[in-house]
């Protein structure tokens, strides 16, 4: 894990930077594909996944290496073979466990939130799952430890395949010719993010787009079917916390609600989407009959809560850097509560974002816990040694959000009518 964050300290900083060009190439070619709140949710989604990735939370059914010792049919030795094959072996894994995501629906949970956007942007990219906590992934790796890759090549190869797969969440790239026959590229991502019936669950390929050709997946994206973005059911919240857990939060209500028990059991592995059919009668949801004609969610904000929330962004990714830069004299229990600190702050500040009235409340808690960890420590988990005014610096932030919140609460009007974040 050590390693991960250390990979992280580098790449999140190039992201945020291939992020701040497409939105100021947009702006200069007058064909912006961002807007502000959106892309700090998205920024927020990728904060939660890295550190919940970095701290290795989640159960594991199987490792990869316990798979190799069983499993492994022969020994590759020329290292290039090692290194090809790895890698394809991993993206047909990826496909694979890209289509279980499409198409069940207790796996769906751990994907939508990558698709939740109503843009189509390289932030969006990083909109990934913290719900991911059941790890199976590697029994999708099965040809890969019956043909002996080593577990040290797959663990290189898995951040460098994850990493490439952000370049195509982009609108201002066309078709790219004969590389439409060997690699996903940025039309065939586009249809499939896109809500419109022709695209649904198509091009589920992570590099290569043979995988969809072979298996049926793929679809070209066509010049009369513009591309809609988002889900059929709309997250309606900036709180990427919220929208990890929405899919699931409704899983359960219906299985809960349902009179059938094969139901209760079944709807977890039925298809995305299926309900049983007494309760989809009795609780309808809405969903978006008219791709071409919905209400994208975007509440009014005032610029200053577009700025604060750009403030939020930073100083929160600031912090998780220092985490990661800090990572082995932190500790483990040390790195669990700076986690829950950012994970909070990304609450409130998303919460701040979609004018909730109970996000002050947060925003107090975590503010005060901060001050009171910083009094009783006389530091914030090492900063000191880097910076002699480090606690003062991390104390000045946590004041500033307390006035924050009191601001946005009390001299803005940020309460919502009820039911507008209902999940």
């Amino acid at each position: 894990m050590e390693t991960y964050a250390t990979a992280l300290l580098y790449a999140i900083p190039f992201f945020v930077g291939l992020v701040l060009f497409e939105v100021i190439y947009g702006y200069f070619v007058k064909n912006q594909k961002h807007n502000v709140m959106d892309t700090v949710s998205s920024l927020s989604s990728g904060l939660t996944n890295v550190v919940k990735d970095s701290l290795g939370l989640g159960v594991v059914l199987v490792t990869y290496p316990y798979l190799l010792e069983h499993l492994a049919l022969m020994e590759i030795q020329t290292t290039w073979v090692v290194w090809v094959l790895g890698f394809l072996t991993l993206d047909f894994a990826g496909y694979w466990n890209h289509r279980l995501s499409h198409r069940i629906n207790f796996f769906w949970n751990q994907h939508v939130i990558h698709h939740s956007s109503e843009e189509f942007n390289l932030a969006c990219a990083l909109r990934q799952s913290i719900s991911n906590l059941l790890v199976y992934f590697p029994l999708l790796m099965i040809p890969a430890a019956l043909l002996g890759v080593p577990h040290q090549v797959v663990a290189i190869l898995g951040p460098l395949h994850l990493f490439a797969q952000f370049w195509y969440h982009t609108q201002h790239i066309g078709k790219m010719g004969w590389l439409e026959y060997i690699i996903i590229t940025p039309s065939q991502h586009r249809v499939h993010h896109a809500i419109n019936p022709e695209y649904i669950d198509k091009n589920l390929g992570q590099i290569f787009s043979f995988w969809d050709r072979m298996f049926g997946t793929f679809q070209e994206e066509l010049e009369e079917v513009p591309p809609q973005y988002g889900v059929l059911k709309p997250a309606n919240t900036w709180n990427p916390i919220l929208i990890n857990f929405q899919h699931l939060w409704r899983l359960i209500k219906d299985a809960w609600r349902t009179q059938s028990y094969m139901d209760k059991l079944r709807i977890w592995f039925m298809p995305t989407g299926w309900r049983p059919a007494d309760v989809k009668k009795k609780y309808p949801i809405q969903i978006i009959d008219d791709v071409y004609n919905f209400q994208k969610f975007m509440p009014e904000a005032s610029s200053a809560l577009k700025g604060y929330s750009i403030y939020q962004l930073l100083a929160n990714t600031g912090l998780m850097l220092f985490m990661f830069y800090n990572y082995t004299e932190i500790g483990f229990n040390g790195l669990l509560l700076f986690g829950v600190f950012i994970f909070i702050g990304i609450y409130g500040y998303t919460s701040l974002m979609d004018k909730a009235s109970y996000a002050i409340w947060i925003e107090l808690f975590r503010a005060l816990a901060g001050l009171l960890l910083i009094y009783f420590t006389g530091d914030w988990f090492g900063l000191n040694s880097y910076l002699f005014f480090g606690n003062y610096l991390v104390g000045i932030y946590f004041l500033s959000t307390i006035v924050g919140a009191i601001y946005f609460a009390y001299f803005e009007n940020t309460s919502l009518d009820k039911g507008q974040l209902a999940v």
